[in-house]
């Protein structure tokens, strides 16, 4: 349910980047009738029995799969441990590299594939370790094995990473102070337009195309914060990828406050996003 929500609150497309996705989706000859131009960000959500043909595109003829249907949109892997694992592992360099190039014998193919990737997962089969009220009946294997369909630099490639606890009733029925779709989309845009100007002589739109090079030049942060980040990244056992995506996502979370520079709160709030992966992958 929120997946599905998160195109509602995601930045406009601009003309460039519908243009992209039209031609993308015109390739795999999937758009609308009466409507040439695609201009609201894709939403796709495979199955979990998908092949890596459906998932990353191929074919006879090569066509665009489903992380380049997703380009500048969102790709929903429901149930993440229940896809093959072989299948995910393909996903690693397509969310490095914003592309994926498909090669055959008569013809080598290159599609973009510049997504947000968002997945779920149950805590364990039965679905109720940790619940308030419900026994887990899974052991300790079953756990094991369950969680162990995802590799660690799959889930060291997520930026954030949050466990989402039983909502109480109360908290379901309440109506009041409830921000919508729409007011929260006014702060995208306010910050997505931050970052245009900013990255505008790089070709590029958001923090999360931010290259390393970039990263020291628009993520800087001070020696407080910057020792902050070091025990965390001791403590926790980050890896090199975790620092970048750590300090891409504290430099968006300043965005949206409309602060000039990453303070240490950004850089704290980013950390606390970055818990599943020493939770459950500790080697």
């Amino acid at each position: 349910m929120l997946a599905k929500r998160i195109p509602t609150i995601l930045p406009d497309l601009t003309f460039n980047e519908a243009l992209e996705v039209t031609k993308i989706h015109s390739i795999a000859e999937i758009l609308i009738k009466d409507r040439p131009l695609v201009v609201n960000r894709p939403f796709r959500s495979p199955h979990h029995t998908i092949s890596t043909t459906g998932l990353v595109g191929g074919g006879i003829n090569p066509k665009p799969g489903e992380i380049s249907l997703a380009h500048y949109g969102v790709l929903f892997l429901d149930e993440l441990p229940e896809f093959n694992r072989k299948t995910l592992e393909v996903l690693r360099e397509p969310l490095e590299d914003k592309s994926i190039t498909i090669t055959r014998i008569n013809a080598s193919l290159t599609y973009p594939c510049n997504f947000m990737l968002v997945a779920s997962m149950n805590p364990c089969p039965c679905g109720f370790l940790g619940s308030i009220g419900k026994q887990c009946t899974c052991t300790p294997d079953a756990i094991s094995k369950y969680i162990g369909k995802i590799s660690g630099p799959l889930l060291d490639r997520i930026d954030i990473q949050v466990e989402v606890n039983q909502v109480k009733y109360q908290n379901l029925a309440e109506t009041k102070n409830i921000e919508s779709s729409k007011d929260i989309k006014i702060r995208v845009n306010k910050a997505r337009k931050i970052q245009q100007e900013r990255y505008k002589d790089y070709g590029i739109y958001s923090n999360a195309e931010l290259t390393t090079k970039l990263i020291n030049k628009y993520c800087k942060i001070d020696n407080k914060t910057a020792k902050v980040l070091e025990e965390a990244f001791k403590k926790l056992r980050l890896s090199a990828r975790a620092y970048d995506r750590i300090l891409k996502v504290a430099r968006t979370i300043a965005d949206l406050e409309e602060k000039k520079n990453i303070e240490l709160k950004h850089v704290a709030e980013a950390i606390q996003y970055r818990n599943l992966d020493k939770k459950y992958w500790k080697n």
